[in-house]
């Protein structure tokens, strides 16, 4: 039997992508795309990729209408607006897998700082997962709601998570991210044309990502770590690279870090540990599958560079990944694609 899903907000970069993947999903059948604006217009008129491969029309159900033919739906709309609609659905008796922000953070202080905005249904928090599968698999099997991780930070999370436990001091990560994290609507620090000959720098130690990657290494045992963030835009459509610099309890050689990163991602599917060669966004862009490299600096730190695409194991496809787990179905489900090389 197939597991009924609708995807909520789904006109924009991430909705396309949760349509690209779950159409073709062996598990799952998609049941509403919704969009107000767009009620009534063929997925394919406005994802070009999926036109003749579908019938199914955009669409705006009620919240009961949701509850009535659906078992888990899939938030892909705005910080705020997300908790409330996802909230209702909750309440109706819905799972969630929610793409925004709003329940990334533990407490409604730690919201406000990083998305400036009051929390909508801090009551709900309590009930959240981390949707991050590389270390919450077991909690996210069994929850009502997951909050999947921003772009950049699952990107962070993996270059940190084998050694989390072991992290002292500033944590420093330039990382650098394709046009289409930016969403479909184009804006003047945005737009592809403006940035296409350049690398820009932006949000610059204020990004809201910081927020939930500081939470999630002090849960897995980090001790005095803060996160010094850099984001740029970067020419590229698609893909996150991350280049971290971080400091160690204890002095490590390259051997010894290779063969924790090793050792750490050996159970996860998605994660690919190079030795050999570096990772870039090429090879895994449009997949659900990350690269990352580590090395010893020889003065107490490590220096990690992790590969993901933005729009698939940063954002859909990681959602889709925690969709597996909650309706106990295998976790690589509708998820091996591979990459194209060139």
């Amino acid at each position: 039997m197939t597991a009924r899903v609708s995807i909520l907000g789904a006109t924009g970069y991430g909705g396309g992508e949760l349509l690209r993947l779950l159409l073709a999903h062996p598990g799952v059948s998609v049941v509403h795309a919704t969009s107000r604006s767009q009620a009534g217009t063929p997925v394919g008129r406005v994802h070009r990729n999926l036109l003749g491969l579908t019938d199914l029309e955009f669409s705006a159900p009620s919240i009961a209408e949701l509850a009535a033919s659906s078992d888990v739906v899939i938030g892909a709309l705005p910080h705020g607006a997300s908790a409330e609609t996802l909230g209702a659905c909750l309440d109706a008796g819905l799972k969630v897998v929610d793409l925004s922000g709003d329940f990334r953070l533990r407490t409604p202080a730690l919201y406000q700082t990083y998305y400036k905005a009051v929390h909508p249904r801090p009551d709900l928090l309590d009930r959240a997962v981390y949707g991050c599968p590389e270390v919450a698999r077991d909690a996210i099997r069994s929850a009502e709601l997951v909050a999947s991780p921003g772009c950049f930070a699952t990107a962070i999370n993996l270059a940190l998570l084998p050694l989390a436990s072991s992290l002292v001091g500033r944590v420093q990560v330039v990382g650098m991210t394709g046009s289409s994290g930016s969403g479909a609507e184009a804006s003047e620090g945005t737009h592809h044309p403006t940035r296409a000959g350049t690398l820009r720098p932006y949000k610059v130690l204020t990004h809201q990502h910081v927020g939930e990657v500081v939470q999630l290494a002090l849960q897995q045992g980090a001790t005095d770590m803060a996160l010094d963030f850099t984001p740029v835009s970067a020419p590229l459509v698609r893909g996150i690279l991350v280049v971290l610099t971080a400091a160690l309890n204890a002095p490590v050689n390259t051997e010894q870090v290779e063969r924790t990163f090793r050792e750490y991602y050996a159970s996860h599917p998605f994660v690919k540990v190079l030795t050999s060669r570096e990772p870039e966004c090429a090879s895994i862009a449009a997949t659900n599958f990350a690269e990352v490299r580590a090395r010893a600096t020889g003065d107490g730190r490590v220096h990690v560079v992790c590969a993901i695409d933005n729009l698939v194991k940063g954002g859909a496809g990681q959602a889709v990944q925690s969709l597996n787990l909650m309706l106990g179905l295998p976790e690589r489900s509708g998820l091996e694609w591979t990459g194209t090389w060139p």
